[in-house]
């Protein structure tokens, strides 16, 4: 009986301006929330790129670190006192902060974030930072992300059509800036609290961050030895290093960074937010519609009733209603939202991409939505009589 879909069908269609209408108000909340989805999604992908990009099996951070782009630094001697620990193989120090990258062109100056690591070798994924970082010897040289935002300028065109491209990097202090030449290119993109990023070697970076001391850093990377057991080291770490700092996997390294944007900034909050009210205005967008469509066929569902069906059935066509608006609602909506999605990463550089399961969440939620609209408008026909009717 649940998939007798012809009544349910034949009352929506009935009415085909008003059907339509309802299956766009659907289309729009599936748009709505793909498109907070979407965004919160390209937030966390964002912001933990470079954490999914640096080589390290565990990595040391401040105790007082907060995200990424803050700056919490601790003392150098900590790679050290790392590297006396059984199953350490090597450590790596990275050094990062904000400067201000000087347009080639307008000469107007735009936030950048500067990583800084020592080229003996890469300490990162990139296949484009893993072939020119030796080039980064040389303090003057240094690699531009060529996912970075427009305002910077053509350098990135430049650069490979074969021209010299030289950029002027200022710190926040500085009244005269670093002049450097682009040696290569990497992709790493912004995020929401980067709008470029800039690879150099630790002398250049000390040379542009002259109030920055050599002694502090702020990740250190650790590799461990190939039959090390990463579990026991960390444990091993974690009780032989000093409290001021911390030693955290991976996983917990981008755990970090996402609860931060999540639970410590407005953003976070406005995002979930934003994605629970777009499900409770499609709750009410949809009672409207089967509530409305129930008054209209009130007197087809007392003589129903009057024939001997029983509520289960008469309810069972209302949430067939629900599920034929959920899912045909939801196919445009999510046409658009893909067309949408294109356009967003492309007017923000941000990785907002439709995936499988933002998809699956969408859907699930528009069935819910309609599911829970369907329980609350019928509780007029539950107490519908046919004598009150005819």
């Amino acid at each position: 009986m649940i998939l007798n879909i012809p009544l349910a069908w034949l009352q929506l269609s009935q009415q085909k301006a008003r059907f339509l209408v309802a299956l766009a108000g659907i289309a729009f909340v599936a748009v709505l929330m793909f498109m907070q989805i979407g965004f919160q999604d390209a937030l966390y992908a964002s912001a933990t790129k470079l954490h999914k990009n640096l080589q390290g099996d565990l990595f040391i951070i401040s105790a007082q670190y907060k995200s990424l782009t803050s700056n919490q630094s601790f003392p150098r001697w900590r790679l050290y006192q790392a590297l006396g620990v059984d199953g350490v193989e090597s450590v790596s120090p990275l050094y990062m902060q904000f400067a201000k990258l000087k347009n080639p062109v307008s000469g107007l100056k735009f936030p950048l974030y500067v990583i800084g690591f020592d080229p003996v070798k890469s300490v990162f994924n990139s296949p484009d930072v893993q072939q020119n970082y030796k080039l980064l010897q040389n303090p003057r040289i240094v690699l531009f992300d060529r996912a970075s935002r427009p305002e910077f300028g053509a350098i990135t065109q430049d650069f490979e059509q074969g021209k010299n491209v030289n950029i002027e990097i200022f710190s926040y202090a500085a009244l005269v800036g670093y002049k450097v030449k682009v040696g290569g290119l990497f992709s790493l993109g912004p995020s929401f609290g980067v709008d470029g990023n800039l690879i150099v070697s630790s002398s250049a970076f000390l040379r542009i961050f002259q109030d920055r001391s050599v002694q502090n850093i702020d990740i250190g990377l650790i590799q461990l030895k190939p039959d090390a057991d990463p579990k026991k080291v960390l444990a091993t770490l974690s009780a032989s290093l000093p409290k001021d700092v911390m030693v955290v996997t991976r996983k917990d390294f981008i755990t970090f960074e996402k609860n931060y944007w999540t639970l410590r900034t407005p953003i976070g909050f406005v995002f979930n937010l934003m994605v629970i009210m777009g499900f409770v205005v499609g709750v009410i967008v949809v009672y409207q519609i089967l509530y409305s469509n129930i008054s209209t066929h009130l007197a087809e569902y007392a003589t129903l009733k009057a024939m001997g069906f029983k509520n289960k059935y008469l309810l069972s066509v209302v949430f067939q209603q629900a599920l034929i608006l959920a899912s045909l609602g939801y196919i445009p909506g999510f046409a658009i939202s893909i067309a949408l999605y294109d356009v967003a990463k492309n007017a923000t550089q941000l990785p907002v991409s439709m995936s499988s399961d933002k998809a699956a969440i969408v859907l699930i939620s528009a069935i819910t939505m309609c599911l829970t609209s369907g329980f609350l408008s019928t509780n007029k026909l539950r107490k519908v009589d046919p004598a009150d009717i005819f």
